[in-house]
């Protein structure tokens, strides 16, 4: 027990260890070792997850805690079953793959120390969501990697122009759409604390009705707040502002335009957080509560009817908005012209497939099945997706470009980054036997299962839409005619395969999504089973564990495929090149004008910006004209003086000539010099002269002669007095009066 407890500690702990290190090393003038240190970090943090997936399979959920703040009930509590154990596998690992690779994709970079830190502060961050036991202890690690986030999206806060992301002066709606590196830091931290603010209220209501803010003891005590919130027609509304956090994460629709402009930072970081932890971290939060709340209407279903309604609708909803934003995204990234940006649009659009899993599995009569679907294209998700961004990070570093129109023919000079962004793409559209289409096929399974026509349709186009972008990615880097930046780097003998410490982790991530797609068929059913063994709530055996197609939605996903394949090939290969259909296409009004709403985002960026920025600009410059300006100007500035000189002026003539000259200048004194008359007579004569000048001059005398008698000036005299004292002392005594 103890030493479980010291491998999950290091798990989380380690990379958190690593960046305290970092600073000192940077106080300490050893810069050099900066990033070995982190590195190394967080390959201990990876190590020690694997020992903690192995104990957890074979010994049970790792479980410990200590006391905290006692009086709240509060305390450090570790928590890893199944899901968590795994998650910190694949989250470890992948980012000690990206750290690898970015010893030398940052080399002499002038923000070493700020990159590693947090680096390795947010991989600890993400570690704490995945492994911490009580919500307060997840809110840390969750707040940690928004911080993180802004700093390492925003790492080039100089802004240079190079470093931005989008056209430069291209505008939309009068809306700038260039983004430099220190706004799009801002925007993501925006955007995601949006989210959080519905999180918190979840976590204050939770701790309100349980008195607890452990996760198991949520579980457990679902019927409790459950029903209280049931009782009051609270269930939905907090089911919805619980999981807006987990929307911002995730990027899913209305938070999804901060994970588009997220690629000014670098591209290890754009792996980073699209890839293995950020925006994962939204999923792995409805997957860690999704279970719970699913349990909460089986619970609920005969103390309060109501609450399995909610709890179907809240599901419903879940699908819609990961379908509309898996579609949304996805049709801008058959526009764009960055590299990085359709990996961008493609990551959020992914998440909300997984979305939709994560809601289907609550309105399907196998949870598990959903939650397996769900936590198994995360994972494949991540891995071929870390595979895209790194490689397209090698090919920017090469070209000096990040727009793909400067590409062209590099399958020439980087034949193992063509082949590894070949792999990952086809992965990604979900082409047989790789990773991805083995685990995208299962989602559409579960989605067809829920009966929803709208979201199957849109998961279904979403199918195809991927497959287009993917390859066009594909054809417009490595096979198109050479651009001409390519032509000049070619002749100058510029443009080479990447070097072997950045071409390592992404060909290492292809191999792994093609051996495990190969595989998959044998071993998926082993994997799924062992995810669900121990996990939070999961209290039903799922139907079937196994790896299943069914022909036709197999099917559908291959023709989708095929159509989004075939048609970028056409498009983009030589025969549509022979055709000249990109010209023919940019010639019709109809193409043109729905490219243009694709590109400029469905104008939502620029809406957003109209309707909360300027809007709350303009709504600031109008309480200052008409209410600071118009109202209190001239209420406090003129009103408010022009009052009180009219109140002055009638003061003066009514109350300081009225009341003040004759009452207190005339009255006043008349009747003080009255009062003294009266007083003296009464008082200094009658008392002081009479008493004071007579009475106690005679007193004095009478006394003075009293007691000169007893001054004799004879000895025996005051003997005797003495004797006469001392003998009335003694008998005061006898008689107990002292």
């Amino acid at each position: 027990m103890i030493l479980d407890g010291i491998i999950a500690n290091a798990t989380w702990a380690a990379p958190y260890v690593g960046a305290a290190i970092v600073l000192l090393l940077s106080v300490l003038k050893l810069d050099k070792w900066r990033g070995y240190v982190a590195v190394g970090m967080l390959f201990l943090s990876a190590f020690s997850s694997t020992l903690l997936l192995k104990t957890v399979l074979e010994s049970g959920v790792v479980h410990f805690s200590v006391p905290w703040v006692p009086s709240l009930q509060v305390q450090v509590e570790i928590f890893v079953d199944s899901l968590g154990a795994f998650m910190a596998f694949i989250v470890t690992w992948l980012c000690f793959l990206i750290g690898f690779y970015s010893l030398k994709y940052m080399e002499g970079d002038a923000g070493l120390t700020r990159y590693w830190f947090f680096f390795s502060f947010f991989t600890a961050s993400m570690l704490l969501i995945v492994m911490a036991g009580n919500l307060l202890l997840m809110f840390i690690g969750w707040e940690g990697t928004g911080l993180a986030s802004y700093a390492l999206i925003g790492h080039w806060f100089t802004d240079q122009k190079d470093k931005w992301v989008g056209d430069e002066g291209r505008k939309v709606l009068g809306i700038p759409m260039d983004f430099s590196p220190s706004h799009s830091g801002v925007r993501a931290l925006v955007f995601t604390r949006l989210g959080d603010v519905g999180l918190i209220a979840g976590i204050g209501v939770i701790y309100m009705l349980t008195n607890s803010l452990s996760i198991p003891a949520m579980a457990s005590n679902v019927a409790l707040w459950g029903q209280e919130l049931a009782v009051r027609g609270m269930l939905l509304p907090f089911m919805f502002a619980f999981t807006l956090g987990a929307m911002a994460k995730s990027a899913q629709f209305p938070f999804h335009e901060w994970l588009v402009t997220a690629m000014t930072g670098p591209t290890s970081v754009s792996a980073l957080i699209h890839a293995a932890t950020m925006v994962k971290a939204g999923i792995f939060f409805m997957l860690r509560f999704t279970p719970i709340i699913y349990l909460a209407s089986r619970e609920l279903n005969l103390i309060v009817p109501s609450a399995a309604a909610d709890v179907r609708l809240y599901f419903t909803v879940i699908v819609y908005l990961g379908a509309f934003t898996a579609f949304l995204m996805a049709t801008q990234a058959i526009v764009a012209k960055e590299l990085k940006l359709v990996l961008a649009f493609s990551t959020a659009s992914q998440l909300g497939l997984i979305f939709m899993a994560c809601g289907a599995s609550g309105l399907i009569a196998d949870f598990s099945s959903g939650f397996i679907a769900a936590f198994n294209y995360l994972m494949s998700h991540a891995i071929f997706k870390a595979s895209l961004f790194l490689a397209a990070g090698a090919v920017i570093h090469s070209v000096e470009s990040r727009y793909m129109d400067d590409m062209g023919g590099l399958s020439k000079f980087m034949k193992v980054t063509f082949i590894t962004m070949l792999i990952a793409a086809l992965s990604l559209s979900g082409v047989p036997p790789l990773l991805g289409f083995w685990t995208k096929d299962h989602l559409l399974e579960i989605v067809y299962q829920t009966n929803l026509f709208v979201p199957l349709m849109l998961m279904v186009i979403t199918i195809a839409l991927t497959a287009f972008y993917s390859i066009r990615l594909i054809m417009k880097t490595f096979l198109t005619q050479p651009s001409e930046r390519v032509k000049h780097m070619a002749g100058e003998n510029e443009l080479h395969e990447a070097n072997p410490m950045l071409l390592a982790p992404y060909a290492l991530l292809a191999i792994v999504t093609v051996a495990i797609g190969v595989v998959w068929i044998f071993v998926g059913g082993d994997i799924s089973s062992a995810l669900i063994k121990n996990a939070l709530a999961m209290t039903e055996k799922p139907l079937s564990i196994g790896v299943e197609l069914d022909p036709l939605l197999t099917g559908t996903s291959l023709a989708m495929v095929s159509v989004g394949v075939g048609t970028a090939y056409l498009t983009y290969g030589k025969r549509g090149s022979n055709l000249k259909i990109g010209e023919r296409l940019a010639k019709n009004k109809v193409s043109r004008g729905i490219q243009s709403f694709l590109y400029n985002r469905w104008y939502l960026n620029s809406i957003y910006y109209k309707i909360f920025v300027q809007g709350a600009s303009n709504l600031a410059n109008g309480l200052f004209k008409y209410v600071d300006v118009g109202v209190v100007d001239r209420v406090y500035h003129r009103i408010i003086p022009w009052f009180a000189a009219k109140a002055s002026s009638v003061g003066s003539k009514y109350f300081e000539t009225g009341v003040i000259d004759r009452g207190y200048h005339r009255a006043m004194p008349r009747a003080f010099v009255l009062a003294s008359d009266s007083i003296f007579k009464a008082f200094e004569t009658a008392v002081i002269d009479k008493g004071y000048n007579l009475v106690v001059a005679k007193a004095s005398l009478l006394l003075s002669n009293a007691f000169r008698r007893i001054q004799t000036g004879r000895v025996n005299d005051y003997l005797l007095l003495l004797l006469l004292g001392f003998n009335a002392l003694l008998l005061l005594l006898l008689l107990g009066v002292i």
